[in-house]
């Protein structure tokens, strides 16, 4: 399964193993056993320290568990872990064989005192950009704590379990049999929602904090640019972020960023995180801002207050908050959420294989999002509100091209339909003759642009548009003084993450000519 590039380097990256340490399978006599089987005996060759066996008893088939002699780490994969997660799996192998995690002592030193018995059971699929981010932090949560173990699960190899918990989102999380949270989390977030005191904690020491010269809310391209530009000024810089990448993320493939042909949202946000690290900048995680306090004079100090309880001090502020993913607002929405109703095709698109489902909008992003489903699922039916799809004119051709999807223009979308778990249909309009009409669906994909992230701001004395954009002038100031925004928050055309870069760069350089100057 692995060619010889990636035997070499998995092999280089094994000789930083310090202990050794036991695969054990657990098998049966399928396909898909006898593949892992041979994944595993072709890593196995790769280091002495590595020792396979095939006798596991696990009740999911194909699996293995990754101990040390005489020990369970608590670390299992329910499946074949390629695709994205096959770094998930080198990571464990590094880290459970003795070679230590880029981790800090303070995060290392809070899941070590975690109390109480705790099994994570993870479905990700191998498509999922996202699903590493919870893999790995359970992982080590397992594999430094012996109270903590945790079973990665490849949803679409076991689609029974799928099923039966009516999984229709990853990566999906349960606690002790219980749902625990889905979607992206950070190490970080799962020690604040399982560390009841973390929070409180995280605000007390918020609240000592003396106040920055230049304070960037928000953690995307924009803030990471604003942020590093103001360090290099070497004045007293912070940034604090809900989850640090923002939007950038949960984005597949970026082949529009200058000087890198290609490159993945999750690789890109590590990058920008350790560029940022370089330079003396206070990052502070899960901080969602919450409210605003203008200087109550020029040359004061502007206030953002935090969803944590927490209150920061700045002369000058980046605002970079970006935007979210624009919901259609329509009934049954949100009541299927997570249960049909997606956002994500990359993430979530396994677990509709051979269904049938709809795509809403006919952008760029749509357009994409139904290509790249049709090659999983069953049928798609694409739903455009206009008379016509606003996509590049190279994808609506490889669109048409396909055979099992359907084009719907002039259709409004009136109502999400389910059966009380999950989604059944879809009720549109007919924009054309008024005349109300459904669609027999499994699956829905929103994909219809973007919506600031401003209503923490709403009642404030700075200046926005009807949809929530900040306005900002030339040098990125926003019509309070000391105050800057950047990116996808403002009124800055074209949501590109080269041109949020280069907004984010401008509103530092503008925030750092401001004090100079006052």
């Amino acid at each position: 399964m692995l060619d010889a590039n990636l035997k070499s380097q998995l092999k280089a990256y094994l000789e930083k193993v310090t202990q050794p340490f036991e695969i054990v399978a657990s098998l049966d006599d399928g396909a898909k056993s006898q593949e892992l089987l041979g994944l595993l005996e072709e890593i196995s060759s790769l280091s002495d320290k590595i020792t396979l066996h095939s006798d596991g008893q696990d009740a999911r088939t194909p699996s293995f568990a990754i101990n040390r002699p005489g020990e369970e780490t608590g670390v299992v994969f329910a499946g074949i872990p390629m695709g994205h997660e096959f770094t998930s799996l080198v990571l464990a192998l590094l880290q459970v064989g003795g070679h230590p995690p880029k981790t800090s002592a303070e995060l290392l030193d809070q899941i070590k005192a975690l109390d109480g018995e705790m099994l994570f059971e993870t479905y990700y699929s191998l498509s999922c950009q996202n699903c590493p981010d919870v893999v790995q932090a359970l992982n080590l949560m397992a594999i430094f704590n012996p109270n903590v173990r945790h079973v990665a699960i490849d949803g679409a190899l076991f689609q029974d379990e799928v099923e039966s918990r009516e999984i229709m989102s990853v990566p999906s999380i349960y606690l002790n049999g219980k749902p625990f949270d889905q979607g992206r989390m950070t190490l970080e977030q799962i020690l604040a929602k399982v560390d009841t005191g973390a929070a409180e904690r995280d605000a007390k020491k918020l609240n000592e904090k003396a106040a920055f010269d230049t304070l960037v809310i928000g953690g995307g391209p924009a803030g990471a640019a604003a942020a590093i530009y103001s360090a290099r000024k070497g004045i007293n810089t912070g940034i604090a972020a809900e989850r640090f990448g923002g939007q950038v993320a949960d984005t597949m493939g970026i082949e529009n960023f200058i000087s890198v042909s290609h490159t993945e949202g999750p690789k890109l946000v590590s990058a920008l995180e350790e560029h940022v690290k370089d330079y003396e900048v206070d990052v502070m995680n899960l901080q969602l801002a919450t409210a605003f306090k203008a200087a109550e004079a020029e040359g004061g100090l502007h206030e953002v207050t935090f969803e944590s309880g927490a209150t920061l001090k700045s002369k000058t502020l980046v605002l970079a908050t970006g935007a979210r993913w624009r919901e259609m607002n329509v009934p049954g929405e949100q009541q299927y959420r997570n249960k049909g109703v997606a956002y994500c095709p990359h993430c979530d698109g396994p677990l509709f294989k051979g269904k049938r489902v709809a795509v809403i909008g006919g952008g760029n992003s749509g357009v994409e999002a139904a290509i790249d489903l049709a090659g999983i699922v069953g049928h798609v039916t694409l739903v455009e509100f206009m008379g016509e799809m606003r996509a590049d004119a190279v994808l609506q051709k490889k669109l048409k091209s396909l055979p099992n999807v359907d084009i719907i223009l002039n259709a409004q979308t009136t109502e999400v339909t389910g059966d009380g778990s999950r989604v059944n249909g879809l009720n549109y309009k007919d924009r054309t003759s008024d005349e109300s009409k459904s669609i027999a669906l499994e699956g829905i994909f929103v994909q219809i642009g973007l919506v600031p992230n401003t209503e923490w701001l709403k009642g404030s004395p700075i200046e926005m548009t009807p949809r929530g954009e900040i306005i900002v002038d030339a040098h990125g100031m926003t019509s309070v003084p000391g105050v800057f925004a950047a990116g996808d928050v403002t009124t800055v055309p074209y949501k590109q993450i080269i041109i949020a870069m280069g907004e984010g760069a401008k509103a530092s350089l503008g925030a750092f000519d401001y004090l100079i100057r006052n």
